[in-house]
C-alpha cells in the first residue's frame, strides 16, 4: 500500500468532507430514494434514477476519501525547517522573465490548488524546485516553453 503524503490541514479538510458526506448527503439521498419510492413505478422514475445516481456518486466520494485517509502519512509542517526544497515547504519564486513573485506551498496531489497558492508535489514547477536552495534558479518546461524561476525564500509556515 503506498502511502499518500499530505499536511495535517489537508488531512483535517479530507476528514470534514467525509463527515459531511456521511451525516448530510448520504441521509438525504437515503430520505430522497425512499419518497421517490412513494411515487410508485420505478422504472419510469426520473426522480429514483437521479437519486439512486446520486447514492452511488457519494458511496464513491466516501471509498475514495476513506482510501486517501487509510494510506495518509500525514507530515506536520510546522516541525520542518532547512533550507532546502521539500514537502511542505512555502516557496517563494521570482520569475527571470516577468520580475513577477509568486508564493507556493508543495502539499500532496488532493491538496493542490493552485489559486491558493498550493502546488502538489508531483507537478512539474515542484519537482524541479525539490532539494533547491535560496538563489538557486529552476527551470520549468511549460506549455509555452521553458520558463525560468529563482528560489527567493524558502520557508516553514
Amino acid at each position: 500500500m503506498e502511502k499518500v503524503p499530505m499536511t495535517a490541514g489537508g488531512y483535517q479538510a479530507l476528514d470534514e468532507d467525509l463527515k459531511r458526506l456521511k451525516t448530510i448527503e448520504r441521509p438525504a439521498v437515503i430520505a430522497a430514494i425512499a419518497e421517490a419510492r412513494a411515487h410508485g413505478d420505478l422504472s419510469e422514475n426520473a426522480e429514483y434514477h437521479a437519486a439512486k445516481e446520486r447514492q452511488g456518486w457519494i458511496e464513491g466520494q466516501i471509498a475514495d476519501i476513506e482510501d486517501k485517509m487509510a494510506r495518509a502519512q500525514v507530515i506536520d509542517v510546522s516541525k520542518l525547517s532547512g533550507t532546502q526544497v521539500k514537502f511542505g515547504a512555502t516557496v517563494s519564486v521570482i520569475d527571470e522573465d516577468t520580475e513577477e513573485e509568486a508564493a507556493y506551498q508543495i502539499v500532496g496531489e488532493h491538496e493542490a490548488d493552485v489559486k491558493s497558492g498550493k502546488i502538489s508535489i508531483s507537478s512539474p514547477i515542484a519537482r524541479a524546485m525539490i532539494g533547491k536552495e535560496t538563489g538557486d534558479v529552476v527551470e520549468v518546461n511549460t506549455p509555452g516553453g521553458v520558463k525560468a524561476y529563482e528560489i527567493a525564500k524558502v520557508e516553514w509556515i
